[in-house]
């Protein structure tokens, strides 16, 4: 596997950069974080008024035509990190499960997002051993202590355990050094609440168009709503209903960002 990332020690990250991302977990409302998969979607995102943006592993997967969580896009992730990693914005980065089950070389890709620019990452364990997960945050936590760790837990996504068995595994990954934790897939206001209640880190759940919306989720007191791969597949959506549409003889609605506009969004700054 190539890997042209920078080498060496990571320079000095600028602390308002890694304290303005920490902060937006603790405001009067919860931090709203799109997911981008590409320079023109992160950028519009930003102009939009998003003060930080995500990536999203399976947008990065199907633009590179390659399978999502099965650890094949760490370059690609990497690469699209460089890309963005000095944009107008706070970066956060989805790297599944960081890639490999070895702590240390975790802890080296997380070093990389570091040194370009990004200030968070998001390591989700698959229902693997929370012992080993637990190991890998800390190694990241070592290797970049300034990289906020999103410790994602896949025991409501993957529809295994529920709340008793995601506690025990938060836990873990709180004491190892998570700065917040996530648990997609719950869309239950009492487990939500139950989460909230024993954790004394930022909860992120992910945004379901059938769960609570942003005002009810707040008022549960999550800290982050992640919009995960669904402006990804509502971008596919929309490009699907636009081609039927002109093919039946009728004009696309929705909004269609003018030729310069995304031209500006694309061009490296």
């Amino acid at each position: 596997m190539t890997d042209s990332s920078p080498g060496g020690p990571p320079p000095h990250r600028p602390r308002s950069s890694s304290a303005a991302f920490a902060a937006l977990h603790h405001g009067d409302r919860p931090l709203l974080l799109p997911n981008a998969w590409d320079h023109a979607s992160a950028h519009a995102l930003a102009a939009a008024g998003f003060p930080a943006v995500a990536t999203t592993s399976l947008g990065t997967a199907a633009a590179a035509g390659l399978p999502d969580g099965t650890s094949a896009t760490r370059d690609e992730t990497l690469r699209l990190a460089l890309a963005l990693g000095g944009g107008p914005f706070l970066l956060t980065v989805d790297a599944e499960d960081g890639f490999s089950e070895d702590p240390d070389e975790v802890a080296e890709f997380a070093r990389k997002l570091w040194v370009v620019g990004v200030v968070g990452v998001n390591l989700e364990d698959g229902l693997g051993s929370a012992r080993r997960h637990a190991a890998k945050i800390a190694a990241v936590k070592s290797a970049a202590p300034g990289l906020f760790v999103n410790a994602r837990t896949d025991t409501h996504w993957l529809g295994e355990g529920g709340t008793t068995a995601a506690l025990a595994r938060l836990d873990a990954y709180r004491e190892a050094g998570a700065d917040g934790v996530f648990v997609p897939g719950v869309t239950d206001p009492r487990e939500i609440a139950e989460l909230v209640r024993h954790l004394d880190v930022p909860l992120n759940v992910l945004y379901s168009p059938d769960g609570p919306g942003i005002d009810r989720l707040a008022d549960l007191g999550v800290s982050r709503i992640s919009l995960g791969s669904l402006l990804y597949r509502r971008a596919l959506g929309a490009a699907l209903d636009a081609a039927a549409d002109i093919l039946r003889g009728r004009a696309p609605t929705g909004t269609t960002p003018a030729y310069e506009t995304v031209r500006a969004y694309s061009t490296p700054r």
